[in-house]
């Protein structure tokens, strides 16, 4: 039980902190790979939407039937996948558009003018940080309550998470930079965003885990895998067809979910 615990809040730290690897791109890389993002992101999405509808669906389910019964076992199952759908869909709504966290930026954006003290523009990226992290922070406890049941479940979702955290940190860091012309600040606010799945992890283990029994088990996977389909399609398939090139998306959807579902016969 150590051992998972320590696994699945690495792993969900190791997500989070992704967006200082988009932050160290956009100060360290001349041009966007807008092919390798698109296909990046395209894989995120394949894996997240294999594993939640093939797995982490089926194990809340399995669950809550076993727990409340067919009928209201299935009926719970369904609440809890439409319930973390619209808590996410609920964080996205109350998040300042101007502060979107999924409004691409590229590298080149850095390039385009020179830093300004323009507090606009650093307000813009402070409260995008801030958009960033309250949007994670359910990320981070479907991460941990993953990774604690399933480690090797755990791993894919950890990966797919931090992949597409890595755009987010662009999304930070360029107009702190815009309007302070210093990379450590950037960098910093790029970085501490990404403390909120951590954070999530450990409201996690403090909170719900004192009561994780069947029941709050099933609901709470069936939970993270609504919000993790809701991410999928409300982010990461947008993003990739923004950065789209010849629909290295749709390759990469097909490759994370051909991986993803490799993966779980490996461990059958």
């Amino acid at each position: 039980m150590t051992e998972n615990l320590l696994l699945a809040f690495g792993l969900t730290l190791m997500a989070g902190l992704a967006t200082g690897i988009g932050s160290l791109l956009a100060f360290f890389t001349s041009t966007t790979n807008t092919k390798f993002l698109s296909l990046a992101l395209g894989f995120s999405a394949g894996v997240m939407i294999y594993v939640s509808m093939i797995e982490i669906f089926v194990k809340a389910q399995t669950a809550l039937v076993t727990a409340l019964g067919q009928g209201l076992g299935h009926w719970m199952t369904v609440v809890g996948f439409f319930g973390g759908m619209i808590l996410i869909a609920l964080i996205d709504k109350f998040i300042p558009k101007q502060s979107n966290p999924h409004e691409l930026k590229k590298v080149e954006d850095m390039k385009k003018t020179d830093a300004v003290n323009d507090p606009q523009l650093l307000k813009m990226g402070t409260f995008t940080a801030l958009a960033i992290g309250i949007h994670n922070f359910p990320e981070g406890i479907a991460t941990f309550t993953s990774a604690l049941q399933d480690p090797s479940l755990g791993i894919a979702i950890a990966i797919a998470i931090a992949i597409h955290n890595i755009p987010e940190g662009v999304a930070v860091s360029v107009p702190i930079y815009f309007a302070t012309g210093d990379k450590k600040k950037a960098f910093k606010l790029s970085f501490l965003s990404g403390l909120s799945e951590p954070i999530g992890a450990i409201v996690a283990f403090l909170i719900l885990l004192p009561f994780l029994n069947d029941v709050m088990f099933g609901v709470i996977f069936a939970g993270v895998a609504g919000i993790m389909v809701f991410i999928s399609l409300d982010e990461l398939l947008p993003a990739a067809k923004k950065y789209d090139e010849a629909h290295m998306s749709i390759y990469g959807l097909i490759g994370g979910m051909a991986i993803m579902a490799l993966s779980l016969l490996l461990f059958i």
